[in-house]
């Protein structure tokens, strides 16, 4: 089934100039980039992005983190993207993705991981809502 998911390249990524061979991937992979762009997101936009997290111990220090500097967001389409994308992305932790993940050959540690990646569906669809109007995603 073809679906779409949400990316975000976090502000370690975008600080290493990275945004260009993450994007490369992505294709190389066979996703197709719908739409992308470059943002700066205030801390409350980080704060009712990572809602879900409110209650988590890191939630503080990572919408922090995701409003420190730029980030690129763009959407992926390809069969079986949500999955797909999360096995590019490697495990959260840098230390545990394998090589050859996004995460593995790009993170520095478990909240400078480089990448965003939706979970599932319903997840994908408020993501991708979230920074995109449904004009942007019409072809």
């Amino acid at each position: 089934m073809v679906e779409r998911t949400l990316v975000i390249i976090k502000p370690d990524a975008v600080s290493r100039g990275l945004i260009g061979e993450i994007s490369k991937r992505y294709e190389e992979a066979g996703f197709r980039i719908l739409v992308m762009k470059r943002m700066h997101l205030s801390k409350q936009q980080a704060k009712a992005f990572y809602e879900v997290h409110r209650n988590r111990p890191f939630y503080d220090s990572l919408t922090t983190f995701m409003a420190s500097g730029p980030v690129v967001v763009m959407v992926l389409e390809g069969e079986g993207a949500i999955k797909r994308h999360r096995d590019l992305m490697g495990a959260t932790d840098p230390r545990e993705a394998g090589p050859g993940t996004l995460r593995g050959d790009f993170g520095t540690d478990i909240e400078h991981n480089i990448v965003h990646g939706s979970d599932s569906i319903d997840t994908a669809a408020f993501e991708v809502a979230y920074f995109f109007s449904g004009h942007e995603l019409l072809e």
